[in-house]
């Protein structure tokens, strides 16, 4: 159950788009910018019904 996404990177604030594994529930996973290539801490918050909440992008050395 895959969710597709637009984020915003933390690095060079380019949008981009990205999908999200809904079936896996809540998670954290590192992904990189599509754009730059640099390593992105995703963690997405995912409800029971398999639901996607929300999911918030910080660089991966904060």
């Amino acid at each position: 159950m895959l969710e597709d996404i637009r984020v915003e990177c933390p690095y060079c604030g380019e949008d981009f788009d990205t999908a999200v594994d809904c079936s896996a529930g809540s998670q954290r996973y590192i992904e990189d910018c599509a754009v730059c290539c640099r390593p992105i801490e995703f963690q997405a918050e995912v409800d029971d019904a398999g639901n996607l909440i929300s999911v918030t992008a910080h660089r991966d050395d904060d």
